[in-house]
């Protein structure tokens, strides 16, 4: 591509950058959870027709597809996607534009992703005359809760009609200084299914546990027995985590609980090792129950696939980034634990999905995502609108 366009955008960027700031921090402080984005939503709409950028809307539900057309519409067409979700965390910051939904707070970046996305577009709308082909703007609900709102935008048709050739996403990334960008092609994040447990005894008063089957005592020993799934059941060249997030064990100090509920997270990349641990999980479930005489419900919830980024396209972006923000601000990243519902994208078409880097630890902004002190250098929206920009245009131009 012209080194004179990527010119023109980091100039349309900068120049569009408080209105980005201002975009993010309007959704900050209104965030919503997984399929409530309605005043998101409207809030999006909104700035799209103030753009002049045809949309529809009630895609996947609270879903809401764009599209910016250039000459010869039909040429090529690409898809960008942002997640617009938030999650069920108080938030801790003092800052003007701190969440006023309490108990929510966009704690994963998505008000990032949907400002960036919202950016890029003003940017690509200006250019409209300048390119060939058609970019889609995914306005996505519901990355952060099952099934996903990838799956319902997929479902309602987001990937047709036309049908983008590549799908490009991007998320924060903490770690990562600000200015800078991350890809890993391949293999780049876990399939992800939720663990639920019911383990059943009989209680009664806590100074007589010879008269009862303590459920307790048989859930504590379920979370250490579960703990061999990862440590003697998978093989040490395969990534995978087994993590109990939730206990309820609805006593008191002289009473010991009926039931208690048990709640967690399996992850990995194999397929083979994702059903056999499945398998292993309950019998885990079983024998433990048997050891006390109680018995464990076990319910297991097949969760995202992994996110495999497509190796040629991932090539591209990278050296598409290496172009616009330099060698120096471009990085190799490591596989992820952690789980996103952009796989679905990357079953069904070409994708790529890469890391905005949003720290700042001059400024203390270090806090990781899911934390009630998450924040981001609002710098790093400068680089994720215009690379965003400058992807969907590099793309638009390869030929296939």
């Amino acid at each position: 591509m012209k080194t004179d366009l990527a010119e023109r955008i980091r100039t349309l960027s900068a120049d569009q950058w408080e209105a980005t700031v201002a975009y993010r921090r309007h959704l900050h402080r209104y965030p919503e959870l997984s399929f409530q984005e309605h005043q998101t939503v409207r809030y999006v709409a909104e700035r799209l027709t103030e753009m002049g950028i045809p949309f529809q809307a009630g895609v996947g539900g609270t879903g809401l597809l764009g599209w910016i057309e250039g000459r010869d519409p039909g040429s090529s067409v690409v898809a960008l996607r942002a997640d617009m979700d938030a999650l069920p965390i108080q938030e801790r910051n003092e800052v003007p534009y701190r969440s006023e939904h309490a108990g929510v707070m966009h704690a994963c970046g998505h008000d990032a992703h949907t400002a960036s996305l919202l950016g890029a577009a003003r940017i690509l709308h200006q250019l409209r005359d300048e390119f060939s082909g058609t970019v889609k703007l995914i306005f996505q609900p519901g990355e952060e809760k099952f099934p996903g709102g990838a799956t319902l935008m997929i479902a309602d048709g987001v990937l047709q009609n036309p049908t983008p050739k590549s799908v490009l996403g991007q998320h924060v990334h903490p770690p990562l200084v600000s200015g800078k960008v991350g890809f890993r092609s391949g293999a780049y994040m876990a399939a992800a299914d939720e663990l639920y447990f019911t383990v059943i005894g009989r209680g009664g008063h806590a100074a007589y546990p010879h008269l009862v089957i303590d459920p307790v005592l048989m859930a504590a020993k379920l979370v250490i027995n579960l703990q061999r799934v990862v440590s003697r059941f998978a093989r040490p060249d395969q990534p995978a985590v087994l993590s109990i997030g939730r206990v309820i064990a609805d006593g008191a100090t002289n009473v010991i609980p009926d039931r208690v509920h048990v709640a967690g997270t399996f992850r990995s990349f194999d397929a083979e090792l994702r059903e056999r641990s499945h398998e292993e999980i309950r019998r885990i479930a079983r024998g433990t129950a048997e050891m006390f005489g109680g018995q464990i419900e076990v319910d297991i919830k097949v969760g995202y696939p992994p996110l495999v980024n497509h190796p040629a396209l991932t090539a591209r972006t990278r050296a598409l980034a290496c172009a616009y923000l330099g060698d120096d601000h471009v990085v190799d990243l490591d596989i992820s634990l952690g789980a996103e519902d952009f796989a679905y994208y990357s079953q069904v078409s070409d994708a790529c999905f890469y890391r905005l880097g949003t720290g700042n630890p001059d400024r203390g902004i270090t806090a990781p995502i899911h934390t009630p002190t998450f924040d981001i250098d609002e710098n790093a929206l400068d680089t994720g609108q215009g690379l965003m920009a400058w992807l969907a245009l590099g793309e638009l131009e390869h030929k296939r």
